[in-house]
């Protein structure tokens, strides 16, 4: 997780100065590795395994989810 989220490593100019921004920056990326992320062992995306959802998201309509 630390390798994937800039924010996440210290002595950056991408650091999060709020912890809202930071709880948003987790929570998009945990959101994408989950619903558009396709893993190399499972061949689907996590939510396909465990059935929440039966199609590949893109990151268009991730973020136009609430």
């Amino acid at each position: 997780m630390r390798m994937q989220i800039r924010r996440l490593t210290r002595l950056t100019n991408a650091f999060s100065k709020k912890l809202s921004h930071l709880k948003a920056a987790v929570s998009l990326h945990f959101a994408w590795y989950n619903f558009c992320r396709v893993h190399k062992t499972l061949r689907v995306t996590p939510a396909m395994e465990a059935h929440f959802t039966d199609h590949f998201w893109g990151v268009c309509e991730l973020l136009a989810t609430n």
